[in-house]
């Protein structure tokens, strides 16, 4: 998992490990960040919608969703998460890596549903709403596992496989149905492997040259090919990724506005500054000031100081 570091900048309640990585964040746009930009990765992530509407975007299909909404991402699936007009919107991620679920020698589990499922040969809603089959079963797993992860009693991480191979039988059993062939693997692919090259470079210096060769297109095919598929042009894409990232700095970090924008890619701060007030209407340090004054004005309501006794 890469895409903004996300213990870096989320509130973290349970605690993974290479052991046993499933991990649980808290998360709020646009008070911790104004969106997460596409990416991908080899973990499942179950967005849970607490408060608020937000946009959920998976392989290119869009879907607005309101509290109580539950996507399963897979692994390998093109995902980012929008700001839906003005909406303040507080979800959870849970991110667990499914080789928790996968046994190490094969076994039915794994031979006949994980692997199905990893591979692509069967499929299982992206979301789960309010009101809809299985739902009340499935959302009872998740709360379930927020809950022990209160207290850490021993022998927690053996209640939380247990309630996510619940959640994948409820799937399996009920919702799960054969998934024909995709026609656009390929072109995915391609931009999968651009998309992930842009998470780990994006702080340096990019050419189209450089891009181009990632995916292995020629200059023009490339600047055609990313056109088509993003609906802008790789420059202003990265520009938009990398203006997002420096908000994502400002608020949780006291550096610079200078070194802030050199640690994202921007040589220029001038152009720094012109382009990020182009995209967030207000200059970086505007935008510091109004997220810190937010931020502590919900600490100070969800925390207020203690009332002196009367003499």
């Amino acid at each position: 998992m890469n895409i903004l570091e996300y213990e870096n900048y989320k509130e973290k309640v349970t605690h993974g490990s290479p052991q046993f990585p499933y991990n649980t964040y808290l998360c709020s746009i646009p008070l911790d960040f104004p969106r997460v930009p596409l990416h991908w990765h080899e973990e499942m992530e179950i967005i849970y919608v607490k408060k608020g509407v937000v946009t959920i975007t998976v392989d290119f299909a869009q879907h607005t969703v309101s509290a109580g909404t539950l996507a399963l991402i897979l692994p390998g699936q093109l995902h980012s998460i929008e700001q839906y007009q003005q909406e303040h919107v507080e979800y959870e991620n849970i991110i667990f890596h499914p080789n928790i679920l996968i046994s190490k020698k094969t076994d039915t589990c794994s031979s006949d549903y994980f692997s199905p499922l990893l591979d692509g040969q069967v499929t299982v809603p992206l979301l789960y709403v309010p009101g809809s089959t299985c739902y009340d079963e499935i959302a009872a797993c998740i709360d379930a596992n927020d809950n022990i992860c209160r207290t850490y009693p021993a022998g927690y991480e053996l209640f939380i496989k247990g309630q996510l191979f619940q959640l994948f039988y409820l799937l399996f059993n009920r919702l799960c149905q054969k998934e024909a062939p995709k026609k656009d693997s390929r072109s995915l692919h391609k931009l999968k492997l651009v998309l992930k090259y842009l998470e780990n470079h994006y702080m340096d210096k990019i050419t189209i040259a450089d891009i181009a060769k990632e995916a292995g297109l020629s200059q023009s095919h490339f600047m055609k090919y990313f056109k088509n598929t993003m609906g802008t042009s790789f420059i202003d894409y990265l520009n938009d990724y990398r203006l997002t990232m420096a908000s994502r700095l400002l608020i949780s970090s006291d550096s610079s506005i200078l070194n802030i924008a050199s640690e994202v890619g921007f040589e220029n701060l001038s152009y720094f500054n012109r382009t990020f007030k182009k995209r967030f209407a207000m200059t970086p340090s505007a935008y510091r000031k109004a997220h810190c004054y937010a931020l502590c004005s919900i600490t100070a309501y969800n925390n207020p100081a203690p009332q002196k006794k009367s003499q």
